[in-house]
């Protein structure tokens, strides 16, 4: 009895500071009397988690304001050096690597270029242990304040066997970049040089995209969003709750493999009709070649896709439009559309949100057409209760996301630090940590 008495004083004080700290995070600076009726607290409550936390470094002072007629206020933050996060882009052109502190302010990056060997396992892990290992440098960062991992991939993320001794941890199934049950957190493990308590956080690059708009692009105060990352393949999250709500769900979405043509393009994920097939900018890229578009055939696809656009929408004193690239991006239009009043019907979400690189490159010419055709496409009413629009955080959004996945744990955790388990269980390899450390639910 008394050793349940102590889980729940510990896991009540742990829940008193995640308070604390989220609401700092997301709403600071605060004062304390603030902190009060924002976290249902009390103000000696308040008192002990504050001073806990800026003993620890994770708390600072920000400024100081004037009350009623009475004493001045002193303002809080949490700290921005109160440690580091790695958020990483495992892309479709490269692997972008960038280390930020507690604040998610960019310190170092580096990118490592996929074109020549596209994704070959050994080399994505090899790009991964060195991008880590030179962003710390770069940064002159301690690898000790190091408080997470976080990476972002194509492909459905399996954990039915969480990182328990001899188990695989996060295992990436791939179709679109030929990966068929790959144990990536295993390798990563073994081969990532950083202290063995720094966990991994592996997941769907289109939901740590959606994450990413969620807490500070443009799903920020949405109830309920669904963010699409369009690049050379295409892919969507569905995000419910406030974030600061236990409820808050965020969810991966193949939906770039969803049919919008009946016996249509083949997919590169081996199905005929897919949205990818026709809006993923490897796909526009191949169409326009097909029709004779003047391009090389090795032509990568961002180059592509900027040409098709040039081509379709030229500058008002330049050629006229060529008709076969304009025709591309109607249909491409129409097919976006199309699958996005899928999304709309299917989730009645408030806000959809188009992100990844192909998405901002294409969205401020299409999308006057890809809203018409929403609607032409979904129910009218959940239709006009959705706006469409792009995402606010660029073609970087990804790698912040996937730095979110080991803050959110951090925050839910009240800022406590995680450490490995005693006895040989807890180190079977290189960086390993207990399977409670990972049990986190995954979903995409």
């Amino acid at each position: 009895m008394a050793e349940r008495s102590r889980r729940t004083v510990r896991d009540l004080r742990r829940g008193n500071r995640a308070r604390v700290l989220q609401r700092l995070y997301f709403d600071g600076p605060l004062s304390r009397q603030e902190l009060g009726p924002a976290t249902g607290l009390s103000s000696g409550s308040i008192s002990n988690v504050v001073a806990e936390l800026a003993a620890e470094g994770l708390l600072q002072e920000a400024g100081i304001v004037d009350s009623d007629g009475g004493r001045p206020r002193t303002l809080l933050r949490v700290a921005p050096d109160g440690g580091l996060f790695v958020g990483i882009d495992i892309g479709e052109t490269r692997v972008r690597i960038e280390l930020f502190d507690l604040s998610l302010t960019e310190l170092a990056r580096t990118d490592r270029l996929l074109a020549q060997h596209g994704y070959d396992v050994e080399r994505i892990v090899g790009h991964v242990r060195t991008g880590v290992s030179d962003v710390l440098r770069d940064a002159g960062a301690d690898p000790g304040r190091l408080l997470g991992i976080g990476i972002g991939v194509p492909g459905i993320i399996e954990r039915d066997a969480p990182d328990a001794v001899g188990g695989p941890g996060a295992v990436v199934h791939g179709p679109t970049i030929g990966w068929s049950a790959v144990p990536f957190e295993r390798l990563l493990r073994a081969a990532v040089d950083v202290p063995p308590q720094v966990p991994f956080f592996i997941d769907n690059g289109a939901r740590t995209l959606g994450q990413a708009e969620m807490w500070f692009g443009g799903g920020r105060g949405a109830q309920s969003a669904a963010v699409a990352l369009i690049g050379s393949g295409v892919g969507a999250s569905v995000n419910r709750g406030d974030m600061l709500d236990q409820d808050l769900s965020n969810a991966a979405l193949e939906w770039g493999h969803t049919t919008v043509q009946l016996r249509g393009r083949r997919c590169r994920c081996g199905s005929i009709g897919c949205l990818e097939a026709y809006a993923g900018a490897e796909a526009m890229r191949e169409r326009w070649y097909e029709a004779g578009g003047p391009l090389p055939e090795d032509t990568d696809d961002e180059t592509a896709l900027a040409a098709l656009l040039e081509a379709a929408r030229p500058a008002p004193d330049g050629p006229d439009p060529d008709p076969v690239a304009a025709t591309i991006l109607d249909e491409t239009a129409e097919c976006l559309g199309a699958a996005l009043a899928d999304l709309i019907n299917l989730f009645l979400p408030e806000r959809i949100l188009l992100g990844g690189w192909a998405g901002l490159l294409i969205g401020p010419h299409l999308l006057p057409q890809i809203r018409a055709y929403a609607r032409e496409y979904a129910l009218g009413h959940a239709a006009a209760r959705t706006t469409i629009d792009l995402g606010h955080l660029g073609p970087d959004a990804v790698t912040v996301g996937a730095a979110t996945l080991p803050l959110s744990d951090f925050l839910a955790r009240g800022g406590t630090r995680p450490v490995p388990a005693p006895g040989p269980a807890a180190t079977p390899g290189p960086g390993r940590l207990p399977a409670h450390h990972y049990s986190r639910a995954a979903t995409g």
